[in-house]
């Protein structure tokens, strides 16, 4: 799979690069390539932003810049171009069934901004849709960027350290969407806490009946 990420920080992005799930697969199932704005704008200084028509506070990046970025990678045409996507705390929430439409997609492209964000005709012309990780706002997309290619690597084969890590897990279809059921490790019993019994017993239909019940109670909680 590939994942551009269009940037005006491409250096926030070497931390998660040493990191699973992305370190294990890149260069391999992974081709994640980062383009910063200033590469490619047309302006002069490497200005990519400017004051917003009408006034206000905060910058705005610029369309022709993000449209200039775009063209240098994958040329002039319309045609062919990846799913551009637009991160914006006014896009599309990201969910669970959100990550596994874009783990089907061979080639994504993230589009992240700073601050007052878009030029509006990013969004109108130039990006298949907008994606937002949450109600709320941050200064850049860059850890929005980051949540979604975390969520998206996790499924490139090679990317855990077992495949099984993802089949039950919160929101997986084997728990029907539900959170997962809690986890234990040693020591069995610390301060008077002690990991429940059913865990210790070796049955393994007894523990799979007593994970599915946590599980249910916890969607309800």
């Amino acid at each position: 799979m590939r994942i551009d990420v269009f940037t005006l920080v491409p250096q926030a992005f070497a931390w998660m690069c040493e990191q699973r799930p992305v370190a294990a697969v890149l260069g391999s199932g992974l081709d994640l390539r980062i383009y910063s704005y200033r590469d490619f704008t047309p302006l002069r200084a490497g200005q990519v932003d400017d004051e917003p028509y009408g006034g206000g506070a905060g910058m705005v990046l610029r369309v022709d810049v993000v449209d200039a970025a775009l063209k240098a990678a994958y040329g002039d045409s319309a045609e062919g171009r990846p799913r551009v996507i637009a991160l914006s705390p006014s896009g599309r929430p990201l969910d669970q069934a959100y990550v596994e439409e874009l783990v089907a997609e061979p080639h994504v492209a993230l589009l992240s901004a700073r601050f007052e964000g878009f030029d509006t005709r990013v969004h109108e012309h130039l990006a298949t849709e907008a994606l937002s990780v949450g109600p709320y706002v941050l200064s850049g997309g860059e850890i929005p960027a980051m949540t979604v290619i975390d969520a998206v690597t996790r499924y490139v084969p090679g990317a855990l350290g077992s495949s099984e890590s993802i089949v039950e897990e919160t929101f997986s279809k084997a728990l029907d969407g539900r959170p997962e059921y809690p986890h234990y490790t040693r020591p069995a019993e610390y301060r008077g806490w002690a990991v429940p019994d059913v865990l210790l017993s070796g049955d393994h239909a007894r523990i799979a009946a007593w994970r599915r019940e946590r599980s249910v109670a916890r969607s309800l909680a």
